[in-house]
């Protein structure tokens, strides 16, 4: 397994509902928790994956995510076994509505 961490910086989310959690681990998928953070403009992500050596994907996959939605604020935890970009980007988007009430 491999750990990462980053942290981008983001236009505030609208919060309105609890923590959120999406996606399930297994099958070439992940899951995904949105969390509130302290600060109100970075989104800050950890991620935990079993594909070693694709840090800088996920750098440049992430960044995008952070740079196009509102995600400042949260703290988002990835567990991920072999997703694929485009995977993670619908997986985090679903967990960010999620964690706005549906309102995305």
């Amino acid at each position: 397994m491999e750990k990462l961490a980053f942290r981008f910086d983001s236009q505030p989310v609208v919060r309105a509902a609890n923590p959120a959690l999406c996606g399930v681990v297994g099958s070439g998928n992940l899951e995904i928790l949105v969390q509130p953070g302290a600060e109100p403009e970075v989104c800050a992500l950890s991620i935990q994956t079993s594909a070693r050596g694709f840090a800088e994907t996920w750098w440049a996959v992430l960044g995008s995510f952070a740079a196009s939605h509102a995600a400042g604020g949260t703290v988002i935890a990835i567990n991920d076994m072999g997703a694929t970009p485009a995977v993670v980007t619908l997986r985090l988007a679903q967990a960010l509505a999620d964690y706005q009430g549906g309102a995305q």
